[in-house]
């Protein structure tokens, strides 16, 4: 009943200053257990005027699925991404889901500013005007996706090739014997978080230019991708 969990759940449901109606953000949540959190995540960073992507891991259970579907379905400006992965821990798949949300977020009506990428047990502890402000003060037109040079301890992730396994319930990665080639266009792999505040510009532009589709073709076999793949494009000259 969605009048039910909008009042009793205290949704706001209009913008809470000018400020925050003037500048949208696309949040991108990835998640396969544990509704309540989801709902109390959602409940502390929704806003009308701001735009969600829901990943629902594939494996999670019908019941779940229907259950996050339900709740999705009470609000305009929250979506299931079109295309659901079965994400595998440190694997490929866990990048593949926030791209999959990008593709669904930069064809939505909205006109959204940034990004931010969370997974399910994540909660904040800044308000939604905080979040703005401080993009505003310091990041306006750059991106949050801190990292380094790939460090010598952390060179096995991209140096040799992994798979993912998932069967009956149990998923891993795992390496193999095989080892990777260069990267592409002679790209030094940088290394940081997986979690990030990306520029609507930025991400058009990971989705389109020929250097990053093959940065994550090359991706594909590599041991948590998501912490190399957002910072060494963020690092491309320009």
């Amino acid at each position: 009943n969605c009048s039910t969990v909008l009042k009793t759940l205290h949704f706001i449901t209009r913008p809470l200053s000018d400020e925050e109606g003037n500048f949208s953000l696309a949040y991108i949540i990835t998640i396969h257990k544990e509704l309540e959190m989801f709902v109390r995540l959602l409940r502390a960073i929704y806003m009308p005027q701001n735009i969600y992507c829901i990943h629902v891991d594939e494996k999670s259970p019908n019941d779940y699925k229907a259950a996050v579907q339900n709740i999705v379905n009470c609000f305009e400006n929250v979506f299931i991404s079109s295309k659901r992965e079965n994400v595998v821990y440190a694997g490929f798949s866990r990048l593949q889901a926030d791209i999959n949300c990008m593709r669904d977020l930069v064809h939505s009506k909205t006109q959204w500013n940034y990004v931010i990428n969370l997974c399910g047990q994540d909660y904040p502890i800044k308000t939604n005007k905080d979040i703005i402000r401080y993009i505003k003060s310091k990041w306006n037109g750059k991106n949050m996706t801190p990292g380094i040079v790939q460090p010598p301890h952390m060179r096995h992730r991209t140096q040799i090739s992994y798979r993912e396994h998932v069967h009956s319930g149990v998923s891993y990665v795992y390496p193999t014997k095989n080892i990777k080639a260069k990267p592409p266009h002679n790209l030094t792999i940088y290394f940081g978080s997986a979690y990030y505040i990306l520029t609507k510009e930025f991400v058009e532009f990971t989705l389109t230019d020929a250097r990053a589709k093959d940065l994550l073709e090359w991706s594909r076999d590599t041991y948590s991708p998501d912490e190399h793949y957002w910072v060494t494009l963020n690092r491309l000259n320009g």
